[in-house]
């Protein structure tokens, strides 16, 4: 082959095995490629490891996130950053299970995986498992209450705040929220990112505005539409019922739109309503589709993988404010949100 692209043997593999800090031009590299593959070169993954020390994998850990639509565009997001630098991401769905999830792991450390991504399919403070405190690991869409743990996360307050600040764009000053009651990052952010738009505007909070509900069964975190439908008839009902909802997820809003309709209320004519999470099968299966917040999970997924790949380049870095990336959430606009009515 070095023959064959008019180099040195010791170029070749330079080039082959993508040896960085080597002076080769890039003209010199496309020949190399250029004539490995006219003579069918593969290279052998196995043989390069034992030199590199490395696997060329990583290691994908996470509860649900593979068996849920929703979310999945975190794992194509890593799986298509990992692939760009030549990279195999391997997939474990533990569905919750801790013993799972300890062979789960196991299992991708006899495969001397060169790094881990620890996924949340929901925004929580998690305990990184002990198996995994001498690898390199990156938090995807989960936090830590250690400062030494890189994490990739939404920005649930500027994603409140966007959300709040598209209804006072559009006129409203009586908000109401919807929310569960299980405390999250997620719930926490969202709200704070609600008080924020409403100071901003000059609007007083009302804590009468916010209503908060138990999912049944409890286990439904995040909440559902039954838990949105509760929350939203219980402001709905009120003497003073609020122009516009908010609510912490697109399924919740789903139940505010159930209860708007039992009670005679039209959207966006009667009532605006705005989600947060932009699930596509939930926003556009409703009549007028419903405006959210997006969750940037694509996004997420490749920053992920940006921040793994800076770990197992230099090895021991200490945290500092970029390894705790917190990803914007934009507006979606439907057609959900419109001026208020005149009460």
């Amino acid at each position: 082959m070095a023959a064959a692209a008019g180099v040195s043997t010791a170029t070749v593999s330079h080039v082959l095995n993508r040896v960085e800090g080597k002076r080769i031009s890039e003209e010199t590299r496309q020949r190399v490629w250029k004539a490995a593959d006219e003579l069918g070169y593969a290279p052998n993954g196995l043989a390069r490891g034992l030199r590199t020390q490395r696997s060329q994998t990583i290691g994908f850990v996470s509860d649900e996130i593979a068996t849920t639509p929703h979310a999945g565009r975190m794992i194509l997001g890593a799986q298509e950053a990992a692939a760009a630098e030549g990279l195999v991401l391997l997939l474990v769905n533990t569905s919750g299970d801790a013993e799972l999830e300890r062979t789960s792991i196991d299992m991708l450390l006899q495969r001397q995986v060169d790094g881990v991504l620890y996924a949340a399919m929901y925004h929580r403070i998690v305990t990184l498992p002990e198996a995994l405190q001498a690898t390199p690991t990156v938090l995807l869409d989960a936090g830590s209450p250690d400062p030494a743990i890189p994490s990739v996360v939404p920005d649930e307050v500027q994603g409140g705040y966007v959300a709040v600040r598209e209804l006072i764009d559009h006129g409203h000053h009586r908000i109401g929220v919807t929310v569960q009651t299980v405390d999250l990052p997620a719930r926490n952010g969202r709200l704070e990112g609600y008080r924020k738009a409403l100071a901003e505007a000059g609007i007083a909070y009302d804590p009468s505005l916010v209503a908060a509900e138990t999912a049944v069964p409890f286990n439904t975190v995040g909440g559902d539409v039954d838990t949105g439908y509760r929350a939203a008839r219980r402001l709905l009902t009120a003497d003073q019922r609020p122009t516009a909802l908010f609510c912490f997820n697109d399924r919740m809003a789903a139940g505010a739109y159930r209860a708007a309709a039992e009670l005679g209320l039209s959207i966006p004519g009667d009532l605006s309503v705005i989600g947060f999470d932009n699930q596509e099968l939930v926003c556009e299966s409703v009549h007028p589709q419903l405006s959210t917040v997006q969750l940037p999970h694509y996004e997420m997924g490749a920053r992920a993988v940006a921040q793994l790949l800076a770990l197992t380049k230099t090895p021991g870095r200490p945290p500092g404010p970029d390894t705790k990336e917190k990803l914007p959430c934009p507006l979606v606009a439907r057609a959900s949100v419109a001026s208020p009515p005149r009460l």
